[in-house]
């Protein structure tokens, strides 16, 4: 999430610059330069409108967290990657991957939806996806007590209503 915020900051410091570099440069009757500069502001804003909705729905899934992990293997039936990386939420809306944000929940009935949970003693497996791709998330969840698995499938349940199956407890 630190890294969607650096790039919004970042988007918006190039948005405010390249507009005060147009208003300064139009004062100064260098039409060229103020139609470049304008063309830069106007892909910066539009830069800085999606990099802000991608942080709105970082922090939704942030603050409606399930279970914090440190690691993440993504699968998918073309490929498969493993992350390494700061931060993994699980969420009621989705899941955050260092910078990556998968979505489930919001298109309705034929959109994105969580499908699965399995959890066991090392690993918690998540499958999600829609009609034309499925993805699984493989998470090292390091949770040793067996009241902590209990409530980590309890909140899946009452928050995606997806039952996740227990094994190895």
């Amino acid at each position: 999430m630190k890294l969607i915020r650096k790039r919004r900051n970042e988007y918006a410091l190039l948005f405010v610059s390249s507009i005060f570099l147009a208003v300064w440069l139009g004062m100064a009757f260098m039409l060229e330069a103020v139609f470049a500069l304008g063309a830069i502001s106007l892909i910066s804003l539009l830069l800085l409108i999606r990099q802000s909705r991608l942080l709105y729905e970082a922090t939704l899934i942030w603050d409606n967290r399930i279970l914090t992990v440190s690691s993440a293997l993504i699968s998918m039936p073309s490929c498969q990657m493993k992350k390494d990386t700061e931060e993994t939420v699980v969420s009621t809306f989705g899941i955050l991957i260092g910078s990556k944000i998968y979505r489930w929940g919001l298109d309705g009935v034929h959109g994105v939806r969580l499908h699965t949970a399995h959890i066991d003693q090392e690993r918690m497996y998540l499958t999600f996806g829609d009609a034309a791709k499925t993805m699984r998330v493989e998470l090292l969840h390091g949770m040793t007590q067996k009241q902590a698995v209990l409530d980590a499938a309890q909140k899946l349940l009452h928050e995606t209503g997806v039952t996740a199956d227990i094994t190895g407890w």
